[in-house]
């Protein structure tokens, strides 16, 4: 790849994937729209290992009291960090699940432009109506065992390019009554384990491909990846209060009706 792919790919992965705008469907059409080659699984796995160390970095202080409470859980010591620990591993089953039994029916048939400007504008809608809709008075500790499905199942959806992991698991949220800071950071704590698996079944073809790999380049991409991440990361959450979702929704739809008229002409 060269330099500018590098960059560019690497900016893409780390700032859309915590923003609600899809970081599969923008990392898809650079090959299908520039004709760029597959970046392959190897700057994959690299750029998910950066935007992994950007959330748990930026969340280290919740993750180890997390990690801590889910250990004495197992003693009989409950609480609110402990019972949100299983609720985020629980609710990381459907994806993992449905991405196992799914996978080769999403790479024939849905990871296509059109399938991406449909699901971009279709879930850009949903965010957005939820949004102006939505009560917003819970935090992430209110949540129920069937609140956590509830997300979790919706992550589940997200396999679906152009549908946005962190916007569907915000939607489903904001429909459950959290707030969209409250929304958004289970979100971001929900792609913890998201991002492992995605990145561990990725590592895993490239140890089977055996493929001789540009270490620079998936260091590169790695470091571009955290650093974009993190800052995404630390701006959305600083912002979404004031801002809400209108912003996220508004690019979706141009992204969208903008992606129908190119395959269009």
């Amino acid at each position: 790849m060269s330099i500018l792919e590098i960059f560019i790919l690497a900016l893409i992965q780390g700032f859309t994937e915590f923003l609600p705008v899809s970081s599969s469907a923008h990392l898809i059409l650079p090959s299908q729209i520039l004709g760029w080659n597959d970046q392959g699984l190897a700057f994959d796995v690299a750029v998910h290992i950066g935007t992994l160390l950007a959330v748990v970095i930026y969340f280290r202080k919740e993750v180890f009291t997390l990690l801590g409470a889910w250990g004495a859980s197992f003693t009989g010591k409950h609480n609110g960090e402990s019972r949100l620990a299983w609720f985020i591993l629980l609710g990381s089953i459907p994806l993992g699940l449905a991405g196992f039994l799914g996978k080769d029916f999403i790479e024939l048939y849905l990871r296509s432009a059109w399938v991406i400007a449909a699901s971009t504008i279709i879930f850009g809608l949903l965010l957005w109506w939820v949004d102006v809709k939505a009560k917003q008075v819970k935090d992430e500790y209110e949540l129920t065992l069937s609140n956590a499905l509830f997300i979790g199942l919706s992550q589940a959806i997200a396999l679906i390019p152009g549908t946005s992991r962190s916007g569907i698991t915000m939607t489903a949220g904001l429909m459950l009554g959290m707030t969209r800071e409250s929304a958004a950071r289970y979100s971001f704590l929900l792609s913890i384990p998201a991002i492992i698996m995605s990145g561990g079944y990725m590592a895993l073809g490239f140890l089977d491909e055996g493929v001789v790999v540009n270490w620079s380049e998936l260091g590169y991409g790695a470091i571009l990846s955290f650093v974009s991440a993190y800052l995404c990361i630390t701006f959305f959450l600083k912002v979404i209060s004031k801002m809400g979702m209108l912003p996220f929704v508004i690019y979706r739809l141009l992204l969208g009706a903008g992606l129908i008229i190119f395959l269009s002409v």
